[in-house]
């Protein structure tokens, strides 16, 4: 049985994007599924109301080059049993298992076949955007000199307030942004090749951190 499996069990888990496929259930229906790969995750603090004003345990995943880690990095996650600091270090809030300790490893099974998880992720960058793809304007029409076209139209107000209003929907920085996905169900976990499959799409790109967190 691998570290993954017997570890500590948690409310959620976080896992890597790899991509999407399509698997098949036992009726023959296709059912697209994104593919997220688990690493090792240990718990590195264990945060509780007395110290931190909330309970919660710290997990950190795939260790840093020596020449990368600074000596406050090393020092905090020696009790997790790293020699060098971590690339991801992160934490989930929830009640504190009974038996939590530093070093524990996190178990993928932490999660269930069947179980329906909030899924939170980077979206993809999309760069500099116009307001008819970052907002879905409709523009203007395209053909007899109008010169229109795909402009954001009227921006400002009257003699009052005279100004542009805050929050008005112009061109501009387009994805690269946490986003939050809720019911997404769980369609296998497979423990023995570190691999959760989620049925639809998750946000973000390759290798994009992903926090999956049982719903209440």
């Amino acid at each position: 049985m691998s570290e993954t499996t017997q570890g500590l069990k948690l409310n959620g888990i976080y896992a890597f994007k790899e991509g999407m496929a399509t698997i098949y259930n036992d009726k023959g229906e296709a059912i697209p599924v994104t593919v997220l790969r688990y690493e090792t995750w240990k718990v590195s603090q264990i945060k509780t109301n007395e110290k931190d004003g909330y309970t919660a345990v710290q997990i950190a995943s795939v260790p840093k080059k020596a020449k990368n880690s600074s000596k406050a990095e090393v020092g905090h996650l020696k009790g997790a049993g790293f020699e060098t600091g971590a690339r991801f270090v992160k934490e989930i809030r929830q009640d504190l298992p009974a038996d939590v300790k530093l070093g524990d490893a996190i178990s993928i099974e932490s999660l269930t076949q069947g179980d329906f998880v909030k899924i939170t992720a980077k979206s993809k960058g999309k760069g500099f955007q116009g307001s008819v793809r970052r907002w879905s304007f409709a523009g203007g029409p395209a053909t007899h000199g109008s010169k229109f076209h795909r402009r954001p139209g009227s921006s400002g107000n009257r003699t009052w307030p005279g100004r542009v209003m805050p929050g008005k929907k112009f061109p501009g920085h387009l994805g690269d942004e946490t986003v939050t996905v809720r019911n997404v169900q769980i369609v296998e976990i497979n423990a023995a090749d570190g691999v959760v499959l989620v049925k639809g799409p998750v946000p973000g790109h390759k290798n994009t951190l992903v926090k999956l967190v049982k719903e209440q």
